[in-house]
């Protein structure tokens, strides 16, 4: 039986598979079986959550580490909760998370959302080599089975390579570089989505937009001056 009213449910859509990678990176679902929590340094992030859940209930900022700051957001959503049950994403997740179920075609949704939570870009020169720039993306979790699975969605769905998973301190990284790379920014930003974090947005375009042998797709090229988070 429902623990919600039939008129407050929740299917896969864009949207809601953006929200879901968001809450398999930087959200949490509570033991109590009700309430769900966001923390995010990135108010976008927050405004993302908000809006796609119809909340508006005022975030508080907490003090973190290293004199940092982020922003907790939490909510009451029944319907939400089990949603996210039903999906694989349990409560005390981080380490257990393996399967999503989402469906694939919005799985770049998902993986988006994934990334401006637990993603990563970076790049650089070699200064041995003339004309050498390397940039990689990057997934993190702590949970090796998530990251086998990611790795395999990405090589299935989006003709990635298997990547590489490497072990850190407290998590695993699932790393592609370059080529791997403008093949994943074409396929979570096209088309343009509604919902995406800017400044890693940003940050990987510039990179591809520097790199003379990857092409952008003309759809992802539009987010260039459009802010939908605004």
């Amino acid at each position: 039986m429902r623990r919600y009213a039939n008129d407050r449910t929740y299917t896969w859509n864009n949207d809601t598979a953006y929200l879901a990678g968001l809450f398999t990176s930087d959200g949490c679902l509570s033991k109590d079986g009700r309430h769900l929590f966001m923390v995010s340094k990135d108010e976008e992030i927050i405004a993302a959550t908000q809006r796609i859940t119809s909340k508006s209930a005022k975030p508080t900022i907490k003090a973190g580490q290293f004199g940092t700051t982020a922003y907790h957001f939490q909510f009451s959503d029944v319907a939400l909760y089990d949603f996210f049950l039903e999906a694989g994403i349990t409560p005390a997740k981080s380490k257990t998370i393996g399967v999503v179920s989402v469906p694939d075609l919005y799985y770049a949704d998902f993986l988006r959302g994934y990334f401006d939570g637990d993603g990563t870009t970076y790049g650089y020169r070699d200064i041995r080599w003339k004309n050498s720039f390397m940039y990689y993306v990057g997934f993190v979790s702590a949970s090796q089975e998530f990251l086998y699975w990611l790795q395999a969605q990405n090589r299935r769905l989006m003709q990635a390579t298997s990547g590489k998973i490497s072990p850190r301190i407290r998590a695993s990284i699932l790393l592609y570089a370059k080529a791997d790379s403008y093949k994943l920014f074409n396929a979570m930003y096209t088309p343009p989505p509604l919902f995406r974090l800017t400044r890693k947005y940003t940050k990987l375009r510039d990179f591809i937009i520097d790199d003379p042998h990857a092409k952008i797709t003309p759809d992802a090229r539009v987010l260039e001056s459009v802010d939908r988070l605004a």
